[in-house]
C-alpha cells in the first residue's frame, strides 16, 4: 500500500524529468543535413544515389547515415545507419519516386539527428502507355521469356523493345526475338551460366519505346524463381511380373541432385491416377495388375535447396505398358460378327438347295414322259406335212415363174428375126 501523499509525488518527479530532457534538447545542437544530393544511372534499373557530408561539422564528430525511398508517400526500403555516402537502388521509372537521406553524429549527445533532405526522379511519358503484366520464365537454365501487355493508354502501333542486362554484361543487350499475339507481347533470349554456378545475378529487365510518349518500366528479377526445367525425355517402361520399372534421361542443364520428379501412372481399367516423387531419374511400381493396362508421365520441379522456383516442367509424353482391348474393336466386333452369322447362313442355305438336288435328284414321272414322247411325235408329223405342203407350194409357184419367163422372151426373139430378114 502506497504511503500517503505518494499520488502527488509521481507527478512532481514526472515534471522535473520532462524539465530536465526539455533542458538538454533545448541545449542541443540540430546537425546540418548532408549536402549536394544527387543521382546517376549505372546500368538500366539502377541508380547511384550520392551526397557529401554536411558542412560545417566538427572532425570529431562520427558521422552516420539514414536513408530512405519513397514511391507515391510510401516508405519503401528504410536503412539503418551506415558511413556510406552512396547508395544503390532500383528504378521505378513508372511512378514518381523520391529518395531521402539524412546524418547523424553517433555516441555525440551534444547534437541531433539533421532534417531530411531528399529529390526526385519524375516518370517521363504519358500515363497508361507502360507495359504491364511482365512476367519472364528461365526455360531449363539456357533461355529467358518474358511477356508483357501494353499499357491501356498505348495505341496499337507502340513497338516496346526490352532491354536486359547483370552483372558481368559490360553493357545492356536488347533481346531481337519477339513476336506478338493476341495482344501479348513475348521476346526471348539466351541465358546461361557455368553448370558450376551457385550465386546468380540479378537481372535486370527495361521495356520502352522509342517514342517519347511511351513511358518506360524497369524490373529486376532474381532468376532462381524463374526457372522451369525441361520435360523429361526417353521414358522408358520395362515389366517383371508383378512390377513395373519406370526410367527417363535427366537435363544436362541441372546439377544432378537439384530435380524432384513426379511420376503419375494410372490404370486403364480404374481409371484411378496416382502420384509419387522421386529423387532419381527411375522408380518402381510394385504389385501392378499384369493383366492390366498402365499409363506413365513424368515431369520434374527445381529443388528447394537449389533454386526458388515452383515452376513445374512440362509433362513428358505419355507411355504406356500391357494390353487392354479397345472399347471400339469391341463395338466393332459386336456388330461384325451377327452380320458375318447372318450372310453366312443365306450363302450355307443357297448351296445347300442347290447340293441337294445334286445328290437327291427328282424321280421323273412315266406319265409326263411318255406324255412328252407322244407329244413331240404328233408336233413332229405336223411339222412334216406343214414342210411338205409348203414345199408343194413353193414348187409350183417356181414353176409358173418359169413358164411366164418362157413366154414372155419367145416374142422377142421373133421380132428379132423379123428384122433381121
Amino acid at each position: 500500500m502506497d504511503p500517503p501523499g505518494a499520488p502527488l509525488r509521481r507527478p512532481l518527479l514526472l515534471a522535473v524529468c520532462w524539465l530536465v530532457a526539455a533542458g538538454t534538447a533545448a541545449g542541443a545542437k540540430v546537425l546540418p543535413p548532408p549536402s549536394n544530393l544527387d543521382y546517376s544511372f549505372i546500368q538500366i534499373c539502377t541508380l547511384n544515389w550520392t551526397w557529401n557530408p554536411p558542412e560545417n561539422v566538427s572532425s570529431s564528430c562520427d558521422l552516420e547515415y539514414s536513408s530512405d525511398i519513397v514511391i507515391d508517400e510510401v516508405p519503401q526500403d528504410k536503412r539503418e545507419w551506415t558511413k556510406s555516402r552512396f547508395r544503390l537502388t532500383e528504378t521505378f521509372l513508372n511512378e514518381e519516386m523520391r529518395f531521402k537521406v539524412r546524418s547523424e553524429c553517433k555516441h555525440d549527445n551534444t547534437s541531433q539527428p539533421s532534417r531530411w533532405v531528399e529529390t526526385s526522379l519524375l516518370p517521363k511519358g504519358m500515363p497508361g502507355t507502360a507495359a504491364v503484366g511482365l512476367s519472364c520464365i528461365w526455360h531449363n537454365l539456357e533461355h529467358m521469356v518474358c511477356t508483357w501487355h501494353p499499357g491501356e493508354n498505348a495505341s496499337s502501333d507502340t513497338n516496346y523493345t526490352l532491354f536486359y542486362w547483370f552483372e558481368g554484361l559490360k553493357t545492356p543487350k536488347k533481346c531481337n526475338n519477339y513476336s506478338v499475339h493476341q495482344g501479348r507481347f513475348e521476346c526471348g533470349f539466351n541465358l546461361s551460366f557455368p553448370k558450376s554456378t551457385n550465386t546468380y545475378p540479378t537481372i535486370s529487365i527495361l521495356i520502352r519505346d522509342d517514342s517519347e510518349e511511351i513511358r518506360p518500366v524497369c524490373t529486376s528479377k532474381n532468376p532462381t524463381t524463374l526457372v522451369k526445367p525441361a520435360k523429361p525425355r526417353q521414358v522408358t517402361l520395362a515389366k517383371n511380373n508383378d512390377e513395373i520399372f519406370v526410367e527417363w534421361r535427366i537435363s544436362d542443364t541441372f546439377h544432378k541432385n537439384c530435380l524432384v520428379y513426379e511420376v503419375e501412372y494410372h490404370n486403364v481399367d480404374l481409371d484411378t491416377v496416382q502420384t509419387i516423387k522421386v529423387e532419381n531419374n527411375y522408380t518402381s511400381i510394385p504389385s501392378v495388375d499384369p493383366n492390366s493396362k498402365y499409363i506413365f508421365k513424368v515431369r520434374a520441379i527445381p529443388k528447394p535447396e537449389c533454386y526458388s522456383s515452383k515452376h513445374f516442367s512440362e509433362w513428358s509424353e505419355e507411355k504406356s505398358i500391357g494390353e487392354k482391348m479397345d472399347s471400339t474393336f469391341y463395338f466393332v466386333l459386336i456388330i461384325t460378327i451377327p452380320l458375318i452369322v447372318a450372310v453366312s447362313t443365306i450363302i450355307l442355305l443357297v448351296y445347300l438347295k442347290r447340293l441337294k438336288i445334286l445328290i437327291l435328284p427328282p424321280i421323273p414321272d412315266p406319265r409326263e414322259i411318255l406324255k412328252h414322247m407322244f407329244g413331240e411325235q404328233n408336233e413332229d408329223s405336223q411339222n412334216c406335212a406343214k414342210d411338205d405342203s409348203v414345199n408343194a407350194f413353193d414348187r409350183l409357184i417356181k414353176e409358173e415363174e418359169i413358164h411366164s419367163l418362157i413366154l414372155t422372151e419367145t416374142p422377142v426373139c421373133a421380132n428379132s428375126e423379123k428384122e433381121n430378114r
